[in-house]
């Protein structure tokens, strides 16, 4: 993107301008997240089953967000980048609000759409000012550092969340989570600056949405990325929506235990990785390195033999400790996923290539994944399994590994041109 070097943010403006949108990430993932840790108790008061769980925590997000995700980045590339932001806090944190209102499946499932349709334009938007108001040099570093915020998010989401549900009850820490969502609007409008698309970058796609993904997507490389996204969903939705209900009933801890030892230490691998994973990334790039993509793919293979052993752990404690290389690889590869698609999509189309990584990560494997664990989960307890949930987690494992070799013909297509 052609943009003058007066238009970068410097000194204080930067840091303000990064940390608002560190602080974007950070809310979206709480109110993500917040159904995972609060399920339990959202489950015995509505009545739910499992697989309704999944719906509402799997498809009914999934869907909306991953469909609203392109019209939203469109908008972003063609220069309203930050009236979408604001727009879609507002919508996000609306619905999550009135979510601590639902009175049963369906009502909580139209609501989730609704937080769905608000988050589906943030992270594009937020991706898209970064290349505007920073050097080239840095984005991965910063993408990694808005990234910070899912697992920043997910372990304020389960720690506060878990407390929540044991003290003050589900429907208080939607509440809660809505209206410090709105707070953040005022500063986005406050701190975060945006820059006029130059006209020539506003048809850089050669037409409309349908046109520009399609591009996009012939092309080898970023379609590889694109199934590997696909892939990282199946790994990692089920790892977030079932990991609580699976150490609860596996290992009798309490919601305030996992949000505290679980959700801690996402979080802190999770900022460790998404970090590393920005400055590793900048510096393959600065070295024109012919392994971009394998470190991550590295990390998805330990993730894939560790998840499998902690399912059958004896102590929740053991099963906690071989989570963590599947904490640490799903936030690892998020800016190089993010990196590559902007690497590979050029001007005019790094909003839609995020939108289009956020699709494939976020429509298939959260809207199927939980849903088939769910299933598999409860018809194998009811054919007398002790723990028909540990069966059905193992979709995760098998996902992790697939991605791993999406991710090594990516790096070769990448090579390739």
């Amino acid at each position: 993107m052609n943009i003058n070097m007066n238009e970068y943010v410097f000194g204080w403006k930067r840091i303000a301008f990064l940390t608002t949108l560190l602080l974007v990430s950070i809310v979206g993932q709480i109110d993500r997240v917040l159904p995972f840790i609060v399920g339990e108790s959202i489950k015995k008061e509505l009545g739910l089953s499992d697989t309704q769980l999944g719906l509402i925590t799997g498809l009914g997000f999934a869907v909306c967000h991953s469909l609203a995700a392109l019209p939203l980045a469109r908008m972003s590339d063609r220069g309203g980048a930050k009236k979408v932001l604001v727009a879609c806090i507002v919508i996000w944190s609306l619905m999550t609000g009135l979510g601590g209102m639902a009175t049963g499946f369906l009502t909580l499932m139209l609501l989730r759409f609704g937080v769905a349709l608000g988050e589906a334009g943030g992270t594009p938007a937020s991706h898209f000012l970064i290349t505007q108001k920073l050097p080239g040099s840095i984005r991965g570093r910063a993408i990694g550092l808005f990234s910070m915020g899912l697992p920043l998010g997910t372990m304020l989401g389960f720690a506060l969340g878990g407390w929540a549900s044991d003290n003050i009850g589900w429907r208080n820490a939607f509440f809660a989570a809505g209206a410090l969502g709105l707070v953040l609007a005022v500063l986005v409008l406050l701190f975060v600056q945006g820059n006029k698309v130059p006209a020539a970058e506003k048809v850089a796609d050669g037409g409309g949405l349908l046109t520009a993904g399609r591009n996009l997507l012939r092309k080898p490389a970023f379609l590889w990325l694109f199934v590997a996204a696909n892939l990282l969903g199946f790994a990692s939705a089920p790892f977030y929506v079932f990991t609580t209900p699976f150490l609860i009933r596996t290992y009798r801890l309490t919601a305030s235990e996992i949000g505290l030892k679980f959700g801690l230490m996402q979080g802190l691998l999770g900022i460790a990785a998404t970090l590393l994973g920005g400055r590793f990334f900048d510096r393959a790039i600065a070295r024109n390195s012919q392994a971009l993509l394998r470190p991550p793919a590295i990390m998805l293979f330990m993730t894939a033999l560790c998840t499998t052993a902690a399912l059958f752990m004896p102590t929740g404690n053991g099963a906690i400790a071989l989570l963590v290389p599947g904490m640490f690889s799903f936030a690892f590869l998020l800016p190089y996923a993010f990196g590559s698609g902007h690497l590979v999509a050029g001007s005019g189309n790094k909003a839609l290539s995020t939108a289009l990584l956020l699709l494939a990560a976020g429509l298939l494997g959260p809207s199927l994944a939980p849903v088939l664990v769910g299933f598999i989960s409860d018809h194998t307890t009811a054919s007398s399994s002790n723990n028909g949930l540990r069966w059905g987690l193992l979709i995760g494992p098998l996902a992790s590994l697939l991605c791993a070799v999406a991710l090594l013909i990516a790096n070769k297509k990448i090579n390739a041109g």
